[in-house]
């Protein structure tokens, strides 16, 4: 009796070992199902990566995503197969550096940007614009005068004349087939320049505010358009006086109430070849279909009775960046093209002026877009005539913002021939619009923190200087 007695408190005083070895049990296998389970999600997530990069033609990024998803997947599936002193706080220490890590970059930290929004002090003359001033003609009166007023802006200006000219047969990157389409797409953008203004129908419909500002970007969309704003014209979007054309040095005065601005992508693959043929070629193409759309908008809004003008390459009165960017499509960045959320500087951009009545779409937060600018120097690193700063942006007429050496990137499309576009096909902002890159954008856009580590990973899985591509193999002879 007495043997019984201390067998069942033996018994019961084993207890609680059992349930401390139960609770171990559980605990391991939380730490094992989690250990797998972000093995796992590590794994596809990078795979996933490779997948899109390869698709994308982006073989660097998609070798190092290959590798990434076998380096991230070896440890937890070690941690997880095997026991050995120590593991428990080896995994642990694992998981919670991984998931510290995550919180840390999706956390929304976003310090306020030095400068904000800023209006310029002071209009722009449109007869200082390398495109104008390559239009003068020596031994002109216009010449003589231009540089009689500006003798500082001579001796640079020779440097781009004495080269071979942009889409001349004599330039370093000519192509027969590319740059003969890039004159076809200019000699039809110069066929329209006359009708971008035009008569009003002489009965003026009523319209609803709301319905025809939804009907215009709707439609717009249908049309080919990647994005559509609407703005109310400001003095500081137009240029102070014409610089190209019939009315060269006249005075610039609109009166019309609202600006539409318009984009539209330039194809990835084409650009990804920058400075080659297919650039200029692209560049052109988008130019035509950007101002072809400008100019149906233009004639719809006459035909309901409404003035409206389209500004279309060649033939602007304002400056279509700012524009675009009050309209709440983007921000200027540090290359000074208009960076649009899902495709940055990859678009071209056409404007429709008019007094037909509107909704102004409020403007957009791209503060971010500045700071990561700010760091990144792309642009400025793959520059071929170095026209980019490296600088912070400095006040410029009263307005922050960074400066590019106009004289010396347009000499270069003047050697290659080619309107160049390095800066865009590098610019991280410029990736596909698909969800890979969308979600990384929403992380840049997110988190101060994050945008630092997407230009390390950019770097790293692009390189900081990017190869030219070659032709698409339907264009190259």
């Amino acid at each position: 009796m007495l043997k019984i007695l201390a067998l069942q408190q033996s018994i019961i005083a084993s207890f609680p070992k059992f349930e401390t070895l139960e609770k171990l049990l559980v605990q391991q296998s939380i730490i094992n199902i989690l250990l797998l389970g972000t093995g796992l999600i590590l794994f596809l997530v990078m795979f996933y990566v490779k997948i899109v990069s390869f698709s994308e033609k982006e073989y660097r990024a998609s070798g190092i995503a290959f590798i990434f998803s076998t380096v991230f997947f070896a440890p937890f599936l070690f941690l997880y197969l095997y026991d050995f002193p120590y593991k428990d706080i080896i995994s642990v220490s694992l998981l919670a550096i991984v998931y510290l890590s995550i919180i840390l970059l999706f956390i929304p930290i976003r310090p306020k940007i030095k400068g904000g929004f800023q209006v310029p002090k002071e209009k722009h003359d449109e007869r200082n614009v390398m495109f104008s001033r390559n239009e003068l003609k020596p031994g002109t009166k216009q010449f003589d005068l231009y540089y009689s007023n500006n003798a500082d802006k001579k001796y640079l200006d020779d440097k781009f004349r004495e080269k071979p000219g942009l889409l001349s047969p004599d330039s370093s990157m000519y192509h027969p087939f590319s740059f003969a389409s890039a004159h076809a797409n200019l000699e039809v953008i110069e066929a329209l320049k006359p009708i971008v203004n035009g008569p009003v129908a002489e009965q003026e419909i009523n319209v609803e505010a709301s319905k025809i500002s939804n009907y215009l970007k709707t439609w717009s969309k249908k049309l080919g358009v990647y994005s559509v704003g609407i703005t109310e014209l400001k003095d500081y979007h137009l240029y102070s006086h014409k610089g190209r054309g019939d009315l060269y040095g006249e005075e610039i005065s609109n009166k019309q109430k609202y600006a539409i601005a318009i984009t539209i992508e330039m194809d990835n693959e084409m650009m990804q070849t920058a400075p080659k043929g297919s650039v200029v070629m692209e560049s052109t193409q988008q130019y035509l279909s950007s101002g072809t759309i400008a100019l149906q908008l233009a004639y719809f809004i006459r035909n309901l009775g409404y003035s409206a003008r389209a500004h279309i390459d060649g033939n602007y009165e304002l400056i279509c960046p700012l524009v675009a960017r009050d309209a709440g499509l983007g921000e200027i960045g540090r290359m000074g093209l208009l960076m649009t959320p899902k495709l940055g500087p990859r678009v071209r951009i056409a404007v429709i002026t008019t007094d037909i009545p509107l909704v102004i779409d409020k403007r957009k937060d791209f503060s971010s877009v500045i700071d990561f600018c700010g760091i990144c120097k792309k642009c400025a690193d793959v520059c071929p005539s170095s026209s980019i700063s490296f600088n912070n942006r400095e006040e410029i007429t009263g307005v922050l913002r960074w400066k590019i050496n106009s004289e010396a990137c347009f000499t270069y499309w003047c050697t290659s021939g080619t309107d160049c576009g390095r800066c865009m096909a590098v610019c991280p902002y410029a990736h596909p619009n698909n969800y890979m890159h969308n979600f990384i954008r929403w992380g840049i856009n997110n988190s101060y923190i994050f945008r630092r580590f997407a230009l390390y990973m950019d770097d790293l899985f692009y390189g900081r200087k990017p190869k030219s591509r070659n032709f698409p193999s339907w264009i190259d002879m």
